[in-house]
């Protein structure tokens, strides 16, 4: 953070909130009020306090969002050369670079989480343009080998309009990765942040235009998942839908996806697994753990909520576990704690219920488990850091989603426990696993299910590596080349000479 960074974070903390931020949704390369004018209340989540507003959008900006994006594939986007959406996709990248700290301020406001983790947010997001501005390019098809009489080959086309559901936990992160390779492929976009996290995909959209790409393009509706998500998704005239979000939700998406026969991604809830085995480095495992669990104060669908710890260890690893998370300060995002806020009270109120029913089943409290205060904020919505024992592979924590900064232990004998614990949810999201042994790694690698797995270092990769989930979890991948792809259907054609 320089000096402006520093100046804008004690503009937050003095004053409860930032100057100049997006007003209105943008649709058509501009900012526009509501239709109904209605406006809805932005929270800090390390105080509890409304610090803005924005729109409070409903279906009838859903349609001139869509209407917008429907028009500009047909307008300059549509002659665009793959180099050139590139250039504009680069020149974004930079401008991100110029403009970190403010949005990594804003981010850090609006979600609640560490400013530390948002700035790490927006290297990720410019890395995301740049990946996907040398990728719009290389979408080429194949040659089919049918005989001498036949030329044959496929190509790759835009799907068309493309919808982005984004949620709260990472507002920037989660827009980057659907919108730029959607842009890469020549699509245009309708995104919906999370009515908790507006601003920052607001300000990306403004970004978007600034750095070249024509009106519609981009179009960018905020308000509720009721009241501007569901008409989204329902939209006719979509033709692709990314949600990343609950179950229950990704399924009411699913139905109303195949109303239309709308193709969609589904980036879904998780309960990852995380297993440490006794012949691992321990000082490299507990900095995983930590980082898997309490990053972003837990709310991550990838979090590693689930300790699978060889019993040889345990004891050892759970006392230096506990010696360090028992020193974490909680505070304001903005002042760099050890951990920062909930999002929002609802989700306070749902972690605290799973604690609570978990507490009266007889379940072992190792450290926390109770709603936690920051005499910094005098407010905020805040939770302990918790670590408490499963019961079973049945138990609810370990079946269920929690998200917060709740990790589940569970012990087991060897790599074969392991893998029956690490596969015992309905959840296959990712996994993680710290050994030294090259075998038992990889055969964990070979026999878990999940989309991903991490070998000695939890959320290692970045945009590069294709990211997504099985079972609960959704389907579809984001990130990487198949990211990209995801967003272009392949055409056939066959001439016979």
């Amino acid at each position: 953070m320089n000096a402006h960074g520093d100046a804008l974070v004690d503009e937050v903390l003095s004053t409860g909130t930032l100057k100049d931020l997006p007003q209105g949704h943008f649709i058509g390369g501009r900012f526009v009020k509501a239709m109904s004018d209605n406006a809805m209340e932005s929270f800090d989540p390390g105080r509890g306090r409304a610090f803005a507003r924005f729109a409070a959008g409903d279906a009838a900006d859903v349609d001139a969002a869509v209407a917008s994006a429907k028009a500009a594939l047909n307008g300059p986007w549509r002659q665009m050369s793959p180099p050139e959406r590139g250039r504009i996709l680069q020149k974004a990248a930079a401008l991100l670079r110029e403009r970190a700290h403010r949005f990594a301020v804003v981010e850090s406001l609006d979600s609640g989480k560490r400013l530390v983790e948002a700035e790490g947010d927006l290297r990720g997001v410019s890395r995301a343009f740049e990946y996907y501005a040398g990728a719009a390019d290389k979408l080429q098809g194949d040659s089919l080998p049918l005989g001498r009489n036949y030329i044959g080959f496929t190509t790759e086309e835009p799907v068309g309009v493309t919808a982005q559901i984004i949620p709260w936990n990472y507002p920037l992160s989660t827009a980057a990765r659907g919108i730029a390779p959607a842009l890469a492929a020549g699509c245009t976009v309708v995104a919906k942040p999370a009515e908790q996290t507006p601003f920052t995909t607001l300000m990306l959209a403004e970004l978007l235009h600034e750095a070249g790409l024509p009106d519609g393009v981009l179009n960018v509706i905020t308000g509720t998942g009721a009241q501007a998500g569901a008409p989204l998704v329902a939209h006719p005239d979509v033709d692709h839908i990314t949600f990343t979000g609950s179950v229950a939700t990704g399924m009411q998406v699913m139905r109303s996806a195949a109303d239309h026969v709308t193709r969609l991604i589904l980036e879904l809830g998780g309960k990852s697994p995380l297993v440490v085995l006794a012949d691992c480095n321990i000082d490299a495992a507990l900095s995983g753990v930590v980082e898997a669990i309490y990053e972003n104060a837990g709310q991550i669908c990838s979090a590693g909520s689930r300790l699978i710890v060889e019993r040889g260890i345990a004891d050892e690893f759970l006392g230096r576990l506990l010696a360090r998370v028992e020193k974490f300060k909680i505070g304001h995002g903005l002042t760099n704690p050890d951990l920062g806020p909930i999002n929002s009270l609802r989700q306070l109120e749902a972690i605290d219920g799973h604690v609570q029913r978990a507490i009266a089943a007889g379940n072992h409290v190792h450290t926390g488990g109770a709603i936690a205060k920051s005499e910094a904020t005098g407010g905020g919505w805040f939770y302990q850091p918790t670590i408490i024992s499963a019961q079973g592979l049945s138990d609810p924590l370990v079946q269920e989603e929690i998200f917060g900064p709740v990790l589940t232990v569970q012990i087991v004998n060897d790599i074969d426990e392991a893998l029956i614990a690490a596969n015992a949810t309905s959840y296959a999201l990712v996994a993680g696993i710290y050994s030294t042994n090259i075998v038992s790694a990889l055969r964990f690698a070979r026999d878990v299910d999940a989309g991903q797995v991490y070998i000695n270092e939890f959320f290692a990769g970045g945009i590069e590596v294709p990211f997504g989930g099985n079972r609960k979890s959704g389907f579809g991948r984001e990130k990487g080349m198949a990211g990209v792809r995801g967003y272009c259907k392949l055409k056939s054609v066959v001439a016979r000479i």
